[in-house]
Formats: structure tokens, C-alpha cells, sequence
């Protein structure tokens, strides 16, 4: 029995299922390559392999977008651990851009960008601090209390009760 992937109609807002994350990628894949074996499930709208600046070769994953989201659920199906040179590959459905930290991701926003959220968080982290450490010493207070008014004046409460 042949498995099927059910393709959402619409995500957050109305993004459609249509790009596709390729992992597994051996080295000698380039774009060409990688269109050509995605392109028998339907029309491609654009095939991207992110190259690693450092070493100049790609990190072994790539993005393949259709134009049609079903022709994406197709190559899911008949794409997701086959074998392409040599290397089995995951096939999923690529995360959107926002979950991955804005429009250009999170590689693109200077390390201090979250320092004032991170502020206010380690702010409000030492107030929560404080408050629960005042609350154990009003609790420790009152124990204290409760412990020193049941040895002395507890017993002549209870015998003046029952006289």
C-alpha cells in the first residue's frame, strides 16, 4: 500500500506547501542536478543549493519550489529516502522564513539585536527572585510566630476554654 502526503492548503496566512528542504546532498550535486532529478513530479519554480563561504562547496542540503503544491507533495512521496548519488535524502517541506527569524533568518541580525528583550527578561527574571525570596521570609515569619504563640499562649486559651 503506497503512502500518501496530505498537502495543507494553507499554513500561517496563505503560504501554500510549495518549497521543499532536500537534505542528504553529496558534494558533486549542483543545481542543475538537483532540478533535474525534482522535475519529473511537476514544474519548478526555483532550485537553490546554499553555498558555505568558508569552503566554497555547498553544506549538503538544498531547496526545490514548485509552482504547484500537489507537484511538491508528489516529490515528497517519491523523493524522501531515495537514493540520488549515492546518499539516501530527507525530503520535508522547508520551514517558513519567520520561524527561522525574520525575512533574512537569524545569520543576519547583528549579535545585540536581542539585548534589549533579553534585558527585560533578566530584569523581570530578578524581580520574580525577589518576590519569591520575600515570600519565604514572610512565610518563615509567620511559622515563627505560629510556633512561639502555640508553646506559651495556646495551653491557657485552652484551659481557660474548658473551665
Amino acid at each position: 500500500m503506497a503512502s500518501t502526503t496530505l498537502v495543507a492548503v494553507g499554513g500561517k496566512g496563505t503560504n501554500p506547501k510549495t518549497t521543499l528542504y532536500v537534505g542528504g546532498l553529496e558534494e558533486g550535486v549542483n543545481e542543475a542536478a538537483l532540478h533535474a532529478a525534482f522535475l519529473p513530479f511537476g514544474e519548478i519554480k526555483e532550485v537553490n543549493i546554499p553555498i558555505d563561504h568558508a569552503t566554497g562547496t555547498h553544506r549538503g542540503f538544498g531547496f526545490v519550489e514548485y509552482e504547484e503544491k500537489e507537484d511538491a507533495a508528489a516529490a515528497i512521496d517519491n523523493m524522501h529516502n531515495a537514493e540520488f548519488y549515492g546518499r539516501v535524502l530527507k525530503v520535508n517541506y522547508a520551514q517558513p522564513m519567520k520561524i527561522k527569524g525574520g525575512d533574512k533568518g537569524w545569520s543576519h541580525l547583528p549579535v545585540w539585536a536581542d539585548t534589549d528583550r533579553y534585558i527585560e527578561e533578566l530584569a523581570a527574571e530578578n524581580e520574580l527572585d525577589e518576590y519569591e525570596k520575600e515570600q519565604r521570609k514572610q512565610q518563615a515569619k509567620e511559622a515563627a510566630a505560629a510556633a512561639a504563640g502555640e508553646g506559651s499562649g495556646a495551653a491557657p486559651a485552652v484551659d481557660a476554654a474548658a473551665s
